[in-house]
């Protein structure tokens, strides 16, 4: 993973899921392994050091945000008090402080992805996986997430996958393009942009070197 936000582009059905479960050891590969500075992903360690958050975030009911994230500190082995504590941090992170009474099943679609990202972070994890995080959000909550999206890579790596090239913030640092399983282009944002036909409209630029990439 290199360092800041990264942008996972490909269309729907490409395998982006699959390898953010791959990343998130979440899935086995049969052949080869997935590792971190050595680790593999089915050590605990791997685990406590990748968070990952899935497409859906379902709520539990009888679960305020607050309760909800110290439980996912709970599960990845946090003690209850420590759990409790991170959870501060992580929700004052994603501004859902003022939310962390609220029942889970209350929130809003936005606040509920944001809380999914508090329950990813609240462990301290050095990689941040989001899958398809901004979809059925309107412009106004994406520009929202990706804000956030760029303020947590300052500490720690962030991946976005997306079938949508409206999800390419100008600020990304990293982008990759998944085709039928298989990475046909990775590189910096500048580099990706560059693919496109010099005679595209700056705005549009995006747009079209993912249609290269897709011809």
């Amino acid at each position: 993973m290199p360092h800041g936000l990264s942008i996972l582009l490909g269309p729907n059905g490409a395998g982006k899921s699959t390898l953010l479960k791959l990343a998130a050891g979440v899935l086995t590969p049969k052949p080869g392994k997935v590792t971190l500075d050595r680790t593999p992903s089915s050590a605990v360690e791997y685990r406590r050091s990748v968070a990952w958050m899935p497409q859906h975030v379902t709520p539990m009911p009888r679960l305020t945000a607050r309760e909800y994230t110290a439980y996912a500190g709970w599960l990845k082995g946090m003690s209850t008090n420590h759990a409790y504590e991170a959870t501060k941090m992580a929700l004052s992170r994603v501004d859902l402080t003022d939310q962390a009474d609220t029942r889970t099943h209350h929130l809003s679609g936005g606040q509920l992805r944001r809380l999914g990202v508090a329950a990813a972070l609240v462990h301290d994890a050095r990689i941040l996986l989001l899958d398809e995080p901004t979809a059925g959000m309107d412009p106004h909550q994406r520009r929202i997430f990706r804000d956030l999206a760029r303020d947590l890579s300052r500490h720690v790596h962030v991946l976005i996958s997306t079938h949508d090239i409206v999800d390419l913030a100008e600020e990304a640092d990293h982008v990759a393009v998944l085709v039928s399983g298989s990475i046909v282009h990775s590189g910096t944002t500048a580099e990706f942009l560059a693919l496109s036909p010099p005679d595209v409209a700056q705005g549009r630029r995006a747009e079209a070197a993912y249609s290269v990439l897709m011809a």
